[in-house]
């Protein structure tokens, strides 16, 4: 079947089978490291890693070879930079601006700080060089916030590989006014050196943490107290952290530092992540979190279900044992995630299993000490107590804990906590929701590291995407087929000029179809919208138009199935509702063998009783109690009549006794319920000045003294009780009868009352939900990606160079010189310049090809500088 925009199902089957061969999840020996993306700063770290020196040869070599050669083989040989700028996004203290350059930038220097050290690929190391050179100004220009500040983790990484590079003899040529703000930078370096601490129990991130770019003076005299007793006594790193343990190494020589990074390496052979050791189940939850998320679930079941196999039969209950912040925030993370994918598939699995931080006060402090470093993981947390069930106390209180944090938050991801704390999960339409995912750019975040989100590897990641992307495309062009097929529908029958009441054949077919699974709704989705019509426009009917005696005489022609008398709108609604149930019984006649007419007919019946009673009690001003009012409203809704009228389509074995009224599943009694008082909620203010009555005005009439705010408050706890119950109905084995296809049917549903209900009535509304239908059916996805940033021309040294008063002992000497430009003007151009004397290698005249054994190691010299002030 081929759409509008050229691709077809066969098109989609071989692009899945292509990316599936890729992403082998189902593979029992699968490497998870291999789907987090390498880190080019830390790489270049232990590519900095000297071999221990030998007697008898003088030339000192790279420990790590591989990691050298990882460097020359991947730069981006377009613009010269290390680290991809659009796939990094700053933590916390980036404020609300998208600044992954800032980690390129200083990926970039780290790297070709190592190439200078070893003297080695010259031409990678002059792309780097300029890449710097021309964007370090933009890049600082973008990144600092309201106050002029930049990200903590930058001040500190920025400012210490310049150090490094001046003592190397490193030059970069920056503009004066590029300078001037390279001057702040290490003020504020400064600054943070002055109120902080090496090591603070307080901070997720300690300074030591950035050990590679301190300044000696800060530990040199007592590092092996300082460094050594800061190693994590299980794997020898410091703060799993390679660039961190790889610097530990080179001042302390010592032998678990060692044995860390040669694990790191061997264990990663593609390139080594920011943060090492990672929950290597999370890893896997996170990539089948993002291909869920995206709207590829269905074409990785077999996959998803073999990583949650393994999940669940290592998911026993475990002491947690006192480990590091950052083990106890990625098992908290991996916990929340296997708790709610495994309770959405029908596993017994208790919330003890991720709630064991409620009882850890040292875990709780940590996270809110650090809510901004830890979003991922209380955002993760947060979603898991989505799905609650009745009396799960722990799961109240996590849900509680983890909305306050979040929204004390002041995470960059502000737009994503906006809508999960706006939109609850029960509210949402999973076609929506796909093209939301598809978008966001921080999809595939899998922890947090120390500068910058850890994510996982571009390369699925791409591929996912484009496949998510098509697969929308594809959808899109379905739906608005099957639309407009409903509107001729609509059309036949005449209920669109039926001239009065609500016409809403686009929002019912938005709703029924993006609420289902893609191949359910392509099944009974415009069957569902043909309901939803018919409902809306009956509805209106016996709510507003038709006189007692016209809705009686339409009321007992469905009851006798027998419209041969009807007249005007009456005969209209009926011969659209008998083609409806025609349709329908000849398709369960088809598909099943099985004949549910009688059944679908009783349905209408019941429901078209429940309207006529209620128009009954409005204009004869009638109160009925409130189990009266109950028992009507919930059939009236006609939300029962919608999903059991297609729920016979989806399975064979369907139950016919449950469609008989008044033996109705408990899982169709709760759908029937919730969405009648999320409609009372909504509707209570309008049905009060038209003199009609819902369960919100009944209570405050039945309890003497309520204020109507107390009855909301009331019906509010009813529907979350009722909620609760529902979804362990929909979720769990033992509860229901109802086939497990029936039972999305009803959760669909349910989700679409929801959405229409939450805190607004957007179903009244002719614009509320415009917006959504665009991106539904119409909007082309769009893929985010970051601006490129326009670079700017190179400054050209002159021939009149003036060295610059040293501002502050040891801080990195500045050069200024002059020249002309084509018009006569004095420009002034200033550069970093290395403050000891060394022989200048000239690299320009080396031999471009890449030759390890040429390679000549400059020393590497502990920084040791003061913190560098500018004033």
């Amino acid at each position: 079947m081929k759409s509008s925009y050229g691709s077809s199902s066969d098109d989609l089957d071989a692009l899945v089978n292509h990316i599936k061969s890729d992403i082998q999840l189902s593979i029992i020996n699968f490497d998870p490291y291999s789907f987090v993306s390498p880190s080019a700063y830390d790489m270049a770290w232990l590519a900095m890693v000297e071999e221990d020196h030998k007697e008898d040869d003088d030339e000192l070599k790279p420990m790590f070879q591989d990691s050298l050669d990882w460097i020359l083989c991947n730069q981006n040989t377009e613009e010269g930079h290390w680290g991809n700028s659009s796939s990094h996004t700053l933590v916390s203290d980036a404020g609300d601006k998208d600044i992954g350059d800032m980690y390129t930038l200083t990926s970039t220097l780290a790297c070709v700080l190592a190439l200078h050290k070893w003297n080695i690929g010259c031409f990678h190391l002059h792309k780097g060089k300029r890449y710097i050179e021309r964007r370090t100004e933009m890049i600082i220009d973008e990144c600092n916030n309201e106050e002029g500040s930049y990200p903590r983790w930058f001040i500190i990484k920025f400012t210490g590989i310049l150090e490094h590079a001046q003592q190397l003899g490193l030059h970069f040529v920056f503009s004066s006014r590029c300078i001037e703000k390279i001057k702040e930078v290490f003020y504020q370096r400064h600054e943070i050196l002055k109120r902080e601490k090496l090591l603070d129990d307080r901070s997720h991130i300690p300074l030591l943490e950035y050990l590679e770019v301190l300044p000696s003076t800060l530990y040199v005299e007592n590092h092996e107290d300082i460094i050594v007793t800061s190693l994590d006594k299980i794997d020898g790193s410091l703060f799993q952290s390679p660039s961190a343990t790889a610097s530990a190494f080179m001042i302390t020589r010592n032998a678990k530092c060692l044995a860390y990074l040669h694990n790191v390496v061997q264990r990663c052979p593609n390139g080594v992540p920011q943060k090492y050791p990672l929950n290597e189940e999370l890893i896997k939850l996170s990539m089948v979190n993002v291909i869920e998320n995206i709207g590829l679930g269905e074409f990785f079941g077999r996959e998803i279900e073999h990583v949650l196999q393994q999940v669940y039969s290592s998911n026993e209950e475990q002491n947690v044992q006192r480990k590091p912040i950052s083990y106890l925030a990625d098992k908290l993370h991996k916990d929340s995630l296997a708790f709610r994918m495994l309770r959405m598939r029908g596993h017994t699995v208790s919330p003890r299993s991720f709630c064991w931080f409620l009882n850890d006060q040292e875990t709780r402090d940590h996270l809110e000490r650090n809510t901004d470093s830890f979003f991922l993981v209380i955002l993760s947390v947060y979603r898991a107590t989505d799905l609650m069930f009745q009396g799960e106390q722990e799961l109240e209180k996590a849900r509680e804990y983890t909305r306050n944090l979040l929204e004390q938050s002041r995470s960059i991801n502000e737009r994503m906590i906006k809508h999960e704390l706006s939109t609850p999960w029960i509210a949402r339409l999973k076609h929506l929701d796909h093209r939301m995912w598809i978008e966001d750019k921080d999809s595939n975040v899998l922890s947090v590291g120390k500068a910058s989100f850890l994510r996982l590897h571009s390369t699925y990641i791409n591929k996912l995407t484009h496949l998510a992307s098509r697969n929308f495309l594809f959808r899109q062009a379905m739906y608005r087929r099957e639309l407009e097929e409903l509107t001729m529908w609509v059309k036949k029958w005449g209920l669109n000029d039926i001239g009065f009441g609500r016409e809403k054949t686009t929002y019912c077919y938005f709703a029924t179809a993006t609420s289902l699974p893609f191949e359910s709704a392509i099944k009974v989705g415009k069957l569902t919208a043909k309901t939803a019509i018919l409902v809306t426009v009956a509805d209106d009917l016996f709510d507003e138009e038709g006189s007692l005696e016209d809705l009686e005489a339409l009321t007992q022609a469905v009851i006798r199935w027998d419209g041969d008398e009807l007249k005007g709108y009456g005969r209209i609604i009926f011969k659209a509702l008998d083609d409806i149930v025609r349709e329908t019984t000849e398709a369960c006649r088809k598909q099943h063998g099985t004949d549910i007419t009688d059944q679908l007919r009783n349905i209408w019946g019941e429901t078209f009783e429940a309207w006529l009673r209620e128009a009954v009690w409005s204009k004869k001003g009638h109160v009925p109690s409130m189990e009266e009012y109950l028992h009507s409203g919930m059939i009236s809704i006609a939300a029962h009549t919608m999903a059991l009228s297609v729920s016979c389509l989806m399975e064979p074995c369907f139950p016919q006794h449950k469609l008989t009224p008044g033996k109705y599943d408990t899982l169709t009694t709760l759908l029937m319920i919730i969405p009648r008082l999320l409609n009372d909620l909504q509707s209570y203010q309008r049905e009060e000045e038209q003199g009609k009555i819902n369960s919100v005005l009944l209570h405050m009439r039945n309890t003497s003294g309520l204020e109507i705010e107390n009855s909301i408050a009331h019906i509010e706890k009813i529907i979350d009780s009722n909620r609760k119950e529902f979804l362990e109905h929909v979720l769990m084995d033992g509860l229901s009868d109802l086939p497990k296809p029936c039972k999305e049917i009803h959760m669909s549903c349910c989700q679409v009352f929801e959405m229409f209900f939450n805190k607004k009535n957007r179903y009244d509304s002719d614009t509320e939900m415009l917006q959504d239908i665009k991106k539904a059916f119409y909007d082309p996805v769009n893929v985010n990606e970051l601006p490129e940033i326009e670079p700017k021309p190179l400054m050209v040294h002159g021939d009149e160079f003036l060295m610059l008063p040293q501002l502050m002992n040891l801080s990195p000497k500045i050069l200024e010189f002059k020249r002309k430009d084509v018009y006569g003007a004095v420009k002034t151009s200033m550069c970093l310049r290395r403050s000891f004397h060394a022989h200048k290698r000239a690299i320009a005249l080396q031999p471009l090809k890449i030759v390890a054994s040429q390679s000549i190691m400059v020393p590497m010299m502990p920084t040791k500088s003061a913190p560098c002030s500018f004033y």
